[in-house]
């Protein structure tokens, strides 16, 4: 379940507190589940900050960044993991990227962008309603050498949070739940910007046992998280521990009056949680000059010069970072038109 709080930002305070821009891994030992703690701060107020966007739409974006983190953190990955939701409404496309740390203890990158019509977005409507159908897909990719992964599943349930659950439960089979929640924060006398929070819980794969014939569906008929937890014959654990993360509260899942540690420890005390390395979390982008080039580098030189501007400059933005680069002619396509 996903939440959009406008009125969160009232009690957060913008310094930044224990467990902002991070992913804090644990594990329930009672009922052999995993999950993930989120808070993204200075790192989403950045990759929004890029951007002028409506409400609904800066919404449903953290919302994405948000899911991003969670489901990053969780993969063994040595490059990229994608989120892509594209809908036929007014918000068209809502776009993350979650780059994997460089090294161990470096902090993993994130960027965010969304597509949308300005003269058709309602500003006051849920975002989510705003994407019409569509789909909600998740790519992964290792890096050169590699065969990239894309699982795809039609958008349900009235969120993105929703979506990803309906994703897990039919192309993976883990039963997995998101609680998320989102606002515009600021200090007295200072300027909102975005922050998030989020919990991820994931039932580990069972080893053996037989449970129910057939798995829960939902009105759409895409098989649910409590179904599929069914069909393992361990739906008694994974009720109780999602009914625990129901009595979650938005101001402690946003922070940062309550540090992770403390909030799992309110929810989870009797299912034993244990902690792992926390992962921090920044903003960043791969965008460079050298990407631009080669992206033109299959242009001929008509294709070329229409792209010129008056002034003999090509130009190039980036979505994510608004990054601008200019070049002259003669260092793009047109030269490796010739070959």
């Amino acid at each position: 379940m996903s939440t959009h709080d406008d009125n969160a930002g009232a009690a957060v305070a913008r310094p930044l507190g224990a467990g902002d821009d991070t992913v804090l891994p644990f594990q329930l030992d009672r009922s052999d589940i995993r999950g993930r703690v989120a808070r993204l701060d200075e790192s989403l107020a950045r990759m929004l900050a890029q951007h002028d966007y409506p409400p609904a739409v800066g919404a449903l974006t953290a919302e994405a960044a948000m899911l991003t983190a969670l489901i990053g953190q969780t993969i063994k990955l040595r490059w990229k993991l994608s989120l892509q939701i594209r809908g036929s409404g007014p918000i068209r496309l809502i776009a993350t990227d979650y780059y994997a740390p460089e090294t161990e203890g470096a902090p993993a990158r994130m960027r965010a962008w969304a597509s949308f019509d300005p003269e058709a977005v309602d500003p006051s409507a849920p975002g989510f309603a705003q994407l019409g159908e569509g789909v909600f897909a998740i790519l992964i990719d290792q890096g050169p050498g590699t065969t990239p992964y894309q699982g795809i599943t039609p958008l349900a349930g009235g969120s993105l949070a929703a979506s990803a659950q309906s994703y897990f439960a039919q192309s993976e089979q883990i039963p997995t739940r998101f609680e998320i929640v989102s606002a515009l924060a600021s200090a007295p006398g200072g300027q909102p910007a975005w922050r998030a929070g989020g919990v991820m819980l994931q039932q580990l794969p069972a080893e053996g046992g037989a449970g129910a014939a057939r798995p829960e569906a939902d009105a759409d008929g895409l098989m649910t998280a409590q179904g599929v937890a069914d069909m393992a014959g361990r739906g008694e654990d994974w009720n109780r521990v999602n009914l625990l993360l129901g009595t979650v509260d938005a101001h402690e899942l946003i922070g940062p009056h309550v540090t992770p540690e403390a909030l799992l420890w309110r929810l989870f005390h009797e299912e034993t949680p244990r902690v792992y390395p926390v992962q921090p979390v920044r903003f960043g982008c791969s965008c460079s000059g050298e990407r631009v080039v080669e992206a033109l580098a299959s242009c001929s030189p008509e294709e070329i010069a229409a792209m010129t501007t008056p002034e003999g400059k090509v130009t190039a933005d980036c979505q994510f970072c608004g990054a601008h680069y200019e070049f002259a002619p003669e260092e793009l396509g047109a030269r490796s038109g010739g070959h």
